[in-house]
């Protein structure tokens, strides 16, 4: 969650894109949107990630192509 979230951020400073203008291009409530940013919430859905991105005009393909996911570490051993 914390990889998706800082690519979210990264793309969206690129852009110079806000929280609330994400929400509003994405079709969620700014809500929903800054919730994803609240660290002690855990659990984000796919549904969330694929509107997100389609407020950003980029395929989920292109999200996570990122080195971002790259260097994450295996979760379970």
């Amino acid at each position: 969650k914390d990889a998706v979230v800082l690519r979210f951020k990264q793309i969206c400073d690129e852009r110079n894109i806000r929280i609330n203008d994400l929400a509003n291009r994405s079709g969620v409530t700014p809500s929903t949107a800054y919730s994803m940013f609240d660290p002690s919430r855990r659990d984000l859905s796919i549904i969330t990630i694929k509107k997100f991105c389609d407020g950003l005009n980029i395929s989920l393909g292109a999200f996570f192509s990122s080195e971002i996911f790259e260097t994450l570490e295996q979760e379970i051993r």
